[in-house]
């Protein structure tokens, strides 16, 4: 004996749920090839987000405090502060700031200025220059 099976157990092709309720073999395969083409597509982007962020750079000091100093807690100070040091000659790059700190010191400088200089790039707020790269170098991947 055959069970009794009910209407709503089983789509007709008449039915307007027939589509959605067993989508068919090629919509799977289409809907399959759609989400490799987005991987495809998403993955570069990522990867050059990733090297943008590493080339990325921040002043020290930003132009709004140029000929200052930076003192031991990051602060800019009038130029001849002592304990202060001057300005670095070119802006860091974000592979330089996330190793230094990690531990390394910032090329070219001594261990106590890449710490003052270190203080400053963590004081940065949106709006100075070298906050961008400095948040970015921040997000974990």
């Amino acid at each position: 004996m055959r069970p009794v099976m009910e209407n709503s157990d089983n789509p007709t092709e008449n039915s307007p749920d027939a589509d959605e309720a067993v989508p068919s073999r090629r919509k799977m395969l289409a809907l399959g090839a759609l989400g490799v083409s987005a991987a495809l597509t998403i993955r570069p982007a990522f990867a050059q987000t990733a090297v943008s962020v590493m080339n990325c750079q921040i002043p020290v000091p930003g132009p709004a405090a140029a000929g200052q100093y930076i003192d031991p807690n990051g602060k800019p100070v009038a130029p001849g502060t002592k304990g202060a040091f001057p300005g670095f000659a070119r802006p860091f790059t974000g592979e330089e700031v996330k190793r230094a700190f990690r531990g390394q010191t910032l090329p070219g400088t001594t261990y106590n200025q890449s710490q003052a200089y270190l203080q400053y790039i963590r004081r940065l707020q949106a709006g100075q220059s070298g906050f961008t790269c400095f948040a970015s170098i921040q997000m974990p991947r």
